[in-house]
């Protein structure tokens, strides 16, 4: 009987510590995320935002939230199929131990992994792989982490996919993915090449990186059959969602869906153990619900009036660096989503450039602070724990000199195509 009660008395600790380890590993970054979601919810229940305004945001982000949650675990399982490790290898091995020819090749490939598949993409997935590459390369970590820390951010112009506020700016403009290309691509190759320019002066040469020369990786080969079964597929579906995004339109999220169900079914038929419900972003999608409920309720009591204030109505230049400026430093005050969605709402509805350049604002301009994107903060904790140190203050002085010079740019280039 003792003996009985001993092991009940024994059991439930052990339970409860179980329960106290899992939420011990939940970052300060996903409480915040649920918190936002709580508060976003407790506008509604209060009246603060009407529910058929929050149904309406709802309806507008259902899509996006099949896309990013879509691209999200097809690339998870790319990653776990070698396929970014096997491209980050020979990007080093195509350098032959030259920092140049790694700066100009790690920039294009942190660059069409962004413009392709999103930023996110590029934060969650390409940071941890280039980071770990820094070690048996013998690469300075903070160029690499930089790399992929800006040009998620810069290199987001492009296509719809790229961005999340991309999807919604089309949707407002009227653009299919090809319209938004032709509209957006010379923004987009003069930010990358300003964010490439401030790579290297500001990290990537020799005074900055501590080193002349780096020891070129040997490549990864994979062994099995299974594994390369794997990565044929996943390689094949990614390839086929780049494909697919000029001729879809706005059923991107449709696209990603496909391409992530090949990726799942070759795991199924493979690797069953990798199919796990921690695949799904659950933190990102969370956030997004979170932002689209508090946005609109901040918009109800004067952040739309101040942005309207910021931003004014001109259609012409003054108008298009009006609404640059003003979603540069909304996005480092706060963070780049809810910066567009209220810049958005601000906006006359056919002064087309002027919601354009408050797109540039918000996507090249989010680089100061370190909340001021989601894939700056995703980048910052692979940082944090692969022990790669990001000076605060040359953190924010070398962003700030990057947000007004790319964003003052491509607002240029804009303007020069428009």
């Amino acid at each position: 009987m003792m003996c009985a009660m001993s092991d009940k008395i024994e059991v439930q600790p052990s339970r409860a510590g179980r329960v106290l380890s899992r939420l011990r590993r939940v970052s300060v970054l996903d409480w915040v995320r649920v918190g936002l979601l709580v508060i976003g919810l407790l506008c509604v229940a209060t009246g603060l935002l009407p529910r058929a305004q929050a149904a309406d945001n709802m309806r507008r982000v259902g899509p996006l939230l099949l896309f990013l949650g879509s691209v999200i675990v097809l690339a998870q399982l790319a990653r776990r199929a070698q396929v970014f490790d096997v491209i980050a290898h020979r990007v080093a091995i195509a350098g032959r131990g030259n920092y140049v020819a790694l700066w100009a090749l790690c920039g294009l490939f942190a660059t069409l992994t962004t413009t392709v598949l999103n930023l996110d993409t590029t934060a969650v997935l390409l940071t941890p792989v280039m980071l770990a590459l820094a070690v048996p390369a013998r690469i300075a970590p903070l160029p690499l982490a930089m790399t992929t820390l800006w040009l998620a951010n810069t290199a987001s112009l492009m296509l719809p996919v790229s961005n999340l506020t991309n999807l919604l700016a089309a949707g407002r403009v009227g653009l299919d993915g090809a319209g938004f290309a032709a509209r957006m691509w010379l923004p987009h190759l003069v930010s990358v090449a300003v964010t490439m320019a401030c790579l290297w002066i500001f990290y990537w040469r020799r005074s900055r990186r501590g080193a002349d020369r780096y020891l070129p990786p040997e490549p990864i080969r994979i062994a099995t059959g299974r594994d390369r079964a794997l990565f044929a597929a996943t390689a094949g579906a990614c390839l086929l969602f780049a494909a697919a995004i000029p001729v879809v339109g706005d059923q991107i999220g449709l696209a990603a869906t496909g391409a992530a169900i090949i990726a799942v079914l070759a795991y199924a038929v493979l690797d069953r153990s990798a199919l796990r419900l921690s695949l799904i972003p659950w933190q990102l999608l969370i956030f997004v619900v979170g932002l689209f409920l508090v946005v609109p309720t901040l918009g109800r009591f004067g952040l739309f009036d101040l942005m309207r204030t910021l931003i004014g109505a001109d259609p012409g230049a003054s108008g298009a660096v009006r609404a640059a400026s003003a979603g540069l430093g909304l996005s480092n005050l706060a963070n780049n989503l809810p910066a567009y969605t209220a810049g958005e709402a601000a906006v006359p509805a056919g002064n087309r450039n002027q919601l354009l350049a408050l797109l540039i604002g918000t996507n090249v301009g989010s680089v100061i602070t370190p909340w001021a994107s989601l894939a700056t903060l995703l980048c910052l904790e692979f940082c944090r724990t692969h022990g790669v140190r990001v000076p605060l203050r040359r953190f924010v002085a070398t962003g700030a000199v990057l947000a007004i010079t790319a964003t003052s740019a491509a607002v240029a280039a804009l303007l020069l195509t428009g």
